[in-house]
């Protein structure tokens, strides 16, 4: 195999930095910094929650912090191009300038068509040496979610499914505990954790109770705003009381979204529960729901399932990105449920195929496809 870069392999450490401010910088991009002179790290940084400060200041700030020299073999290395304009912080570009270091390696251009290369342009006329696109794939898969609403001002709405080798996410009784194993689970919990609203039908609540947190080694539980669908108000038969999400500390980030007959049947329901609800109507779900989301600044949102409200959103064609967990199983059963229907396709050329794609597999066998359903 052929050894990488320095330049590639510093990268990948300013992505590791990146990753420390995984699903805590929305709206804003994980960005991640290092300072390099020979061969050492002299500062490390990633970006804080928003309003605060970006990863190459961060970075900028520790370098200095460990009185670290500035010359010909001083490089800063950062995932995303240096913002260029005064947001709620001032310019990253203002401080590489005034640190002194001459050379700036740039993972991802910044997707703002307003932006994108301005910040390059910017420090080359002050002579300083750039380069960019290493380990651009990587840098940019990083902010799906900020790529996204930064080009199409919508958010990000992923759905996630697990299924058997021959298609199905439950028996055909709804069982589904469980298809994958640990390690895909667990995976399954990192994406949780990285989106700012998560979202679950009332069947897959019934027969699964789930938590809907993240709960990752080394950090404390992580509640996203939850969504729960139930239009219908299936849920109107068994108590409020019998389910995680009206009940735990995150309860207050919880939301039931019915039918507008429904309404104030859910809130009586949800009587001595924290959670919220929230009203659309069939013919402007989930367009609706979503343009109300993209108001309340809520950038991103991950399906959790089940096939309804699955098919809800693939009918709508409101579904950027997929992923697609399979375990090594097969039911065998013509009556499997599966996660997606209702479409009529003849021919394979009228299938979807998902573009950008990214593979993992997990211990057990189980894999990963994941990609985007958009060009």
């Amino acid at each position: 195999m052929e050894r990488e870069t320095p330049d590639k392999q510093w990268m990948r450490r300013a992505l590791a930095e990146a990753r420390r401010g995984w699903g805590r910088t929305h709206p804003n991009p994980a960005v991640g910094a290092v300072v390099v002179h020979g061969d050492e790290a002299v500062g490390l940084g990633y970006t804080a929650p928003v309003g605060g400060p970006h990863a190459e200041v961060r970075a900028l700030e520790d370098w200095r912090a460990r009185g670290a020299p500035v010359d010909a073999r001083t490089t800063l290395y950062v995932t995303m191009e240096p913002c260029s304009t005064h947001g709620r912080t001032p310019p990253c570009v203002d401080a590489i300038v005034a640190s002194g270091i001459r050379r700036v390696v740039v993972g991802a251009t910044d997707p703002n068509p307003r932006h994108a290369g301005r910040g390059y342009a910017l420090l080359r006329d002050k002579g300083i040496e750039v380069v960019i696109g290493v380990l651009a794939a990587e840098c940019a898969d990083l902010n799906l979610i900020f790529n996204h609403w930064i080009r199409t001002g919508r958010p990000f709405v992923a759905a996630k499914c697990a299924t058997t080798l021959d298609g199905c996410v439950a028996t055909r009784s709804g069982s589904s505990k469980w298809i994958t194993g640990e390690a895909a689970r667990a995976d399954v919990a990192r994406w949780r954790r990285y989106f700012p609203a998560i979202a679950v039908g009332a069947g897959t609540l019934a027969a699964d109770n789930p938590r809907l947190t993240a709960r990752l080694p080394g950090e404390a539980v992580w509640c996203s705003r939850r969504y729960v669908f139930d239009r219908s108000f299936r849920l109107r038969t068994r108590r409020s009381a019998e389910f995680n999400v009206f009940t735990d500390s995150g309860a207050d980030r919880t939301t039931i979204v019915v039918d507008p007959a429904s309404q104030s049947k859910a809130r009586e329901w949800l009587e001595g529960s924290a959670a919220a609800v929230a009203a659309f109507a069939g013919e402007s779900f989930p367009g609706a729901f979503l343009g109300s989301l993209g108001e309340a600044g809520t950038t991103g949102l991950f399906l959790e399932g089940g096939t309804g409200l699955w098919t809800a959103f693939w009918r709508a064609d409101a579904i950027d990105y997929l992923f697609a967990y399979r375990a090594p199983i097969v039911l065998g059963d013509a009556q499997g449920r599966r996660p997606f229907a209702g479409e009529m396709v003849d021919l394979m050329s009228g299938a979807r195929r998902l573009t950008n794609v990214r593979t993992a597999e997990f211990a057990g066998g189980d894999q990963l496809v994941r990609g985007s359903l958009r060009p």
